[in-house]
């Protein structure tokens, strides 16, 4: 197997964040449908889920701010 090259490599983290944004969406519009269940339906196990889907949200948050900082000083090197 070839390794990749600097831009290669360059690019295959800046997709890393751009995926960690999409699975924050995908998790804003799960919450966010589930909202709706909990407030209109009294629907307890929409709450559960919603505050699941909350903390997901906080660990890929996590995850791209480790990301950023860390191209951010590979950058800077």
């Amino acid at each position: 197997m070839n390794p990749l090259s600097k831009e290669e490599s360059d690019e295959l983290l800046k997709y890393k964040v751009v995926k960690l944004m999409n699975n924050i969406g995908i998790e804003l519009n799960v919450s966010a449908q589930e909202s709706v269940k909990f407030l209109l339906n009294n629907n307890k196990s929409a709450g559960t889920r919603i505050r699941k889907a909350m903390q997901n949200i906080k660990k890929l948050a996590q995850e791209v701010r480790v990301e950023v900082q860390t191209q951010k000083n590979e950058v800077s090197v």
